[in-house]
């Protein structure tokens, strides 16, 4: 998993709970990295999943609504960082059903060993569409959390429907009605 990924979620931490807690969920995981992390770094997915874990259990919050919470912060880097790829996209439709084929290939060129999940359209319309979500992370809910914030981007709204395919998450499909 890409360093910024870390780098960002301990900076939402830090924001929303303060340094203490990004020391305690630090202190509290078995790290390899020691919880010291670069932007272009790559590090194992089980860090980040011992980081969540020990955040939601100091706070409460469950896993799912951090990754939410996450994902719409993280927004906010791809927002400043790259606007030109935002700007390529007139819709929020368009956007997120060229995630696969357009936006992953971009990140790709940036960070060639991001391991990314698969996003396969099913069906899709003017104000519809219906996306597969595909990875062993089952980090759903940050995928639920960039397409939110995808349609706010765009001063759209939609509901979004999430049904798991697999019980584990690893599999996901998204359904999409735009307002």
């Amino acid at each position: 998993m890409k360093g910024i990924v870390f780098t960002e979620f301990l900076e939402l931490v830090e924001d929303k709970f303060g340094l203490e807690m990004v020391d305690n969920i630090i202190s509290s995981s078995d790290l390899e990295s020691g919880g010291a992390y670069t932007a272009v770094g790559t590090y194992s997915f089980s860090e980040m999943l011992q980081l969540l874990q020990h955040l939601s259990a100091n706070t409460g919050i469950s896993i799912d609504d951090l990754l939410l919470v996450y994902a719409e912060h993280f927004f906010g880097v791809i927002e400043v960082s790259y606007p030109g790829l935002l700007a390529t996209y007139k819709d929020p439709i368009e956007m997120i059903s060229s995630i696969e084929n357009h936006i992953h290939v971009e990140v790709r060129k940036i960070y060639p060993d991001a391991e990314l999940p698969t996003f396969v359209v099913e069906n899709k319309s003017e104000n519809d569409l219906t996306v597969i979500y595909k990875s062993s992370r089952a980090m759903h809910h940050f995928g639920l959390g960039l397409m939110n914030k995808t349609f706010e981007h765009f001063n759209a709204t939609a509901k979004i429907e999430l049904e798991k395919i697999k019980e584990d998450g690893t599999e996901v499909r998204f359904v999409i009605h735009k307002n």
